[in-house]
């Protein structure tokens, strides 16, 4: 036993030579220096780093307020810009059927002036065409005439009468007419 309560003496004999935080003389100083320690380190920070910090996180919601505002002026900017565009694609767009009118418009002036170029010539040459078409018949019923003519002479002439030249072309022409 005396081994024990040689231990548990040296035990306490430790903690008050050997940590000097848990010797409850030295209690009163310990707090005093923490007491001073925590009041400078509240000025250092007070004074010192909370001013920075905020300072920084000014600068920070400047740099966001400003950064979002230009975000809007870039979006006014970019449906100005697209407004603009579709504004340009429209004219643009009525342009190119104007153009494809005005296109359309010439070419149907052109086939117009063809169509009439060509309906006149063919005017000419139909009536040209009932032109010859009727000196042919003209000169087909004097064929026939003579034919006619030649043939009744001939006629009468086989049936042992003779006629003159006025009575056949009296007779042909009668038959002729009707």
């Amino acid at each position: 036993m005396a081994t024990e309560t040689h231990g548990a003496e040296a035990a306490h004999g430790a903690a008050e030579a050997g940590m000097p935080q848990l010797d409850l003389s030295t209690f009163p100083n310990q707090i005093f220096w923490l007491l001073v320690t925590l009041v400078v380190i509240y000025f250092v920070l007070s004074k010192i780093a909370l001013p920075r910090i905020s300072s920084v996180l000014a600068e920070r919601s400047g740099t966001i307020m400003n950064d979002i505002a230009a975000a809007e002026e870039f979006k006014l900017k970019a449906v100005d810009a697209e407004d603009a565009y579709n504004q340009a694609l429209a004219e643009a767009k009525a342009e190119a059927q104007r153009i494809v009118q005005d296109a359309r418009d010439a070419i149907q002036g052109d086939l117009d002036v063809a169509i009439a170029k060509a309906d006149a010539e063919i005017a000419a040459k139909v009536a040209e065409s009932e032109k010859a078409l009727a000196d042919i018949r003209e000169g087909a019923m004097d064929a026939v005439k003579d034919v006619a003519k030649d043939t009744a002479k001939e006629i009468v002439a086989a049936f042992g009468a003779k006629a003159d030249a006025k009575t056949i072309t009296a007779a042909v022409t009668a038959r002729l007419k009707g």
